[in-house]
């Protein structure tokens, strides 16, 4: 059944993350009301710690920032180009600067790999696919780029080499227990990407759904999210 789907997806697939034993379904949740970035990240801390200590489920929170920028490990200085006033973070997990905000869905992803695999390379492997299956339900063919982490699409229209990125990975992983996630472009303002250089990529640019003609909600995006998230991860439940 697989092997007649369409590339990229058949790949995306191909790069399941599974449990190798019965526990626990990973937790899901989703807030609506944009959630401020100490906030997120202390909650996230937190929650990771529990996981990794075994005295919580893994989750996924799904959720928007309010307009931000955000440096990773790697991030250069010189790509900070111009803020314009929006507050911008150091952030402890890996990859450049990048822009948060409304119009983009967040995935912090709380995992503990060794349930899974540990190993950094296929986790990131499985947050690309997740990403591609998510965009096949819309229609958009999302790629993966040996040389540049996250998920890209071709653009054709504005000549034959070009491509866009529209969902970013950042991660980071502490005592096997994954923190930060992705990011995914629904409908933000993509001019607030002029401030950085996103990614430290300077010939390729930024899209998303909506710049692609798929106006969507956002309900529909976090369905698609939960239902391919599962194919590759596992079961989810509901947090309560």
């Amino acid at each position: 059944m697989v092997d007649r789907l369409p590339f990229p997806l058949r790949d995306a697939l191909s790069a399941t993350f599974l449990p190798r034993a019965e526990g626990r379904s990973v937790e899901w949740r989703a807030t609506d009301e944009a959630v401020g970035y100490l906030e997120a990240l202390a909650v996230m801390e937190e929650r990771a710690t529990a996981v990794a200590q075994g005295t919580a489920p893994e989750l996924v929170w799904l959720l928007e920032h309010p307009p931000l920028y955000t440096g990773g490990t790697s991030a250069d200085a010189r790509d900070l180009t111009d803020p314009g006033g929006l507050p911008v973070f150091r952030s402890g997990r890996g990859g450049q600067y990048t822009y948060h905000g409304p119009g983009q869905r967040i995935a912090y992803v709380m995992l503990d790999l060794k349930r899974r695999e540990p190993d950094l390379r296929r986790y990131v492997a499985a947050l690309e696919a997740w990403l591609i299956a998510t965009l096949d339900r819309f229609g958009v063919a999302g790629e993966r780029r040996e040389d540049r982490v996250g998920v890209w699409v071709r653009r054709p229209e504005r000549g034959r080499e070009m491509e866009d990125k529209i969902a970013a990975i950042g991660v980071r992983v502490r005592r096997w227990t994954t923190l930060h996630g992705v990011s995914l472009n629904v409908e933000p303002d993509l001019t607030h990407y002029a401030g950085i250089v996103p990614c430290g990529v300077r010939d390729h640019g930024v899209t998303s759904l909506a710049d692609l003609g798929r106006v969507v909600s956002m309900a529909e995006v976090d369905m698609a999210m939960r239902d391919t998230f599962e194919d590759i991860f596992g079961p989810t439940l509901r947090e309560t």
